[in-house]
């Protein structure tokens, strides 16, 4: 298999989230022994000459169990009602501004760009991964119950990783 090329900043041009070949996902340590992991199945991200804008749907996330599912589009967690979006937004692909709840900080990001390359369908594509740790608690997303070994069931940290496949736009 061929090593995908990287390059340090995104190509030039109007390009739009292909989600069939994309993730936006999540990590958070649970009970203090293993890694919890979720998705959002409905999300959107466009990058024009520079500018990524994004966004997930707070009802599409995903995780193995339908009452958790429920649980976490509560206020407890992302209360889906009020705040059906998580947003993001950057101008250089190093930071940007994430908003979680109606609550929006600066996120500093690890940033992997593929080289753009050609598709059998005569497509121009590229890859984009964007990594950030945040802590959850900065967001208002703060439920937590005691781990009856110590310390709380849901980590602080969440670690939220978008691997995006970008398809140019036609002109």
């Amino acid at each position: 298999m061929a090593a995908v090329e990287s390059i340090t900043t995104a190509p030039a041009g109007t390009w739009q989230a292909d989600p069939v070949h994309s993730h936006v996902a999540f990590e958070v340590t649970y009970a203090g022994v293993n890694t919890f992991r979720g998705s959002f199945g409905e999300y959107s991200a466009t990058l024009a000459d520079g500018r990524l804008e994004g966004s997930a749907q707070v009802a599409s996330i995903d995780v193995k169990d339908e009452q958790l599912k429920g649980h976490m589009q509560t206020p407890d967690f992302f209360d889906a009602e009020r705040y059906p979006e998580i947003t993001f937004s950057s101008d250089d692909l190093q930071q940007g501004e994430l908003t979680i709840k109606g609550v929006t900080r600066r996120v500093e990001l690890t940033t992997t760009v593929s080289a753009p390359n050609i598709d059998p369908f005569g497509r121009e594509r590229f890859g984009l991964r964007l990594e950030t740790t945040i802590d959850r608690n900065e967001f208002d997303v703060s439920w937590n119950a005691p781990n009856q070994g110590g310390g709380n069931y849901l980590g602080d940290d969440v670690k939220l990783v978008a691997e995006l496949a970008f398809v140019k736009a036609a002109s």
